[in-house]
């Protein structure tokens, strides 16, 4: 689920929109256990002293030309060097591998264009026989690529490359895959995306993606697909379970997103989480800290937070670079803090003390916009390049709500009235699709996968960005005896791999098939 943007509506309509704001999700995809019928071929790479078998699904994505399918094999060599979309930087070095997939522009029409889709994978490191398949892995947002994020989040889950090589992409409109551009250096608006990426704005939707993660599935030799996601990543998931329920090994969605809510439902929502959030931290904080910044009661946080952003609108802060600290960026501060669960209080306390009582806003600011590597949402470096023309394209891709200018204003009313610390600040996102030049897909992704192997549904009950009722309603549309809800009691966003029990829980489904009870609780 993306991140909030600017509350920025200028007199083209084009907003400001941040793209380390993406937010990240790991999607998990690998076979089934064994090997699977059909011809294999050898190969002296793997981990272990094992010799690799590569084994040939035997079940292609239905409709696609044999060009794409029995006909194409993956050339992985080693990776190159980022593009500027991907977010630039070094090559991740030894022991990955990076090749391209093509697939049809438009699935409805697969005979004509095609595109590449980028991808990278280390092998898997235990022996060859113990090994389970592809583990395929999407850092979400929508708008982050995954090859940049693998190399970044590679240590994440250790527990899981033993048996799974690990895989990535770059979903369709991401750095190394039909890139969407939006302006000639930065963020122009929704004509400056069909000026410059007209041509693929209507194929780089979620359900197309979904369909890729199946042809993926096909060329890696995995009968099934098994996937981990986190935050936009389970909708991903789940839309991958509905076109091809048949195909569903070991999936696990994590911080799942509301699939009965609409863009603007969605934003509505997440403001609410976020606001009981940070409520629940400044009630640590005044229990904690004698000298708390949101103050000894509990009861004066908003009040406190919302004179210091009024303040910082009229008197902006020095952050010891070229920008200065102002309301909103405090509201988007606190906000990526609260991300981190518990982990973030203590720092959110130490930017906040800062900003109050020195005048710097140096540590708000970083967190504006860099999520840590290793931070909870697993937001980091990964999510620059082309992010925010990406995140833009999918989104309205995804959404058919497009309503008038009067409606949207007060849909972001409401949205600033819901939350008194952060409403003001993110309630521009109503506006984000507002004069996209496409229609989008759907109101709600479809999801309803009958006949599906079980998918692990966690959910954090104090999660401020993809809420925790969200996770019990993608369980429940995923249909009965799909749909298996784990419930974690803990802050933050996403529970895997930091909060032990869920850890061990999703370990012990990806790595052995055991699932717990549908309505387990664990903190």
């Amino acid at each position: 689920m993306y991140k909030w943007v600017w509350n920025t509506r200028d007199s083209d309509r084009s907003f400001r929109r941040r793209a380390a704001a993406t937010l990240l999700a790991v999607v998990v995809a690998a076979a089934g256990a064994g090997c699977h019928p059909g011809k294999h071929a050898t190969s002296g790479e793997g981990g272990g002293a094992d010799r690799r078998v590569e084994a040939k699904a035997t079940n292609p994505p239905p409709g696609l030309p044999a060009a794409l399918t029995a006909g194409q094999r993956l050339h992985w060599s080693a990776c190159p060097a980022p593009t500027a979309a991907q977010g630039d930087g070094d090559a991740p070095g030894a022991g990955w591998e990076c090749a391209t997939m093509k697939a049809p522009l438009d699935y409805r029409k697969p005979d004509r264009d095609t595109i590449g889709v980028a991808l990278i994978r280390k092998r898997a490191t235990g022996p060859e026989r113990k090994r389970l398949g592809s583990l395929l892995l999407n850092f979400g947002g929508p708008g982050v690529s995954g090859v940049m994020g693998l190399p970044e989040f590679e240590d994440l889950f250790r527990s899981l490359g033993g048996r799974y090589d690990l895989v990535s992409f770059d979903p369709r409109g991401v750095g190394g895959t039909i890139p969407v551009t939006c302006g000639a250096k930065a963020f122009e608006g929704s004509d400056a995306c069909k000026r410059y990426s007209g041509k693929f704005l209507p194929y780089v939707g979620t359900s197309h993606t979904a369909r890729d993660l199946d042809l993926l599935r096909y060329l890696l030799g995995d009968e099934k697909l098994h996937y981990l996601g986190v935050s936009y990543g389970t909708e991903l998931g789940a839309v991958y379970a509905h076109l091809y329920p048949k195909n569903v090994g070991r999936l696990v969605l994590e911080a799942p997103v509301d699939p009965t809510h609409d863009r603007v439902q969605a934003d509505l929502s997440q403001v609410k989480a976020v606001q009981l959030a940070f409520e629940r931290f400044a009630q640590h904080c005044a229990s904690s800290d004698t000298d708390c910044p949101t103050g000894s009661d509990p009861g004066q946080a908003d009040r406190r937070m919302i004179a210091l952003m009024d303040k910082l609108d009229k008197a902006p802060a020095d952050t010891g670079g070229k920008e200065k600290l102002n309301g909103d960026h405090v509201a988007l501060a606190i906000a990526n803090y609260l991300d981190l669960g518990e982990d973030g209080w203590a720092p959110l306390t130490k930017a906040l003390k800062q900003v109050v009582e020195q005048g710097s806003g140096s540590l708000l600011m970083r967190k504006v916009y860099d999520h840590e590597p290793g931070a909870r949402s697993l937001q980091g470096s990964a999510s620059g390049g082309n992010g925010t023309s990406a995140l833009v394209a999918i989104t309205c891709a995804d959404s058919n709500v497009r309503l008038g200018l009067t409606q949207y204003d007060e849909k972001a009313q409401q949205i600033a009235e819901a939350s008194p610390v952060f409403g003001k600040a993110i309630s521009g996102n109503v506006y984000l699709c507002y004069d996209w030049p496409f229609a989008g897909e759907r109101t709600t992704p479809e999801v309803g996968a009958h006949g599906a192997a079980p998918i692990l549904v966690v959910a954090n009950t104090g999660d401020p960005t993809t809420p925790y009722e969200g996770g019990k309603r993608m369980a429940n549309a995923l249909g009965p005896g799909v749909g298996v809800l784990l419930t974690v009691r803990a802050e933050g966003h996403g529970s895997y791999p930091y909060v032990r029990c869920a850890a061990k829980t999703v370990d012990a489904y990806l790595l052995d098939g055991a699932l717990p009870e549908n309505g387990a609780t664990c903190s």
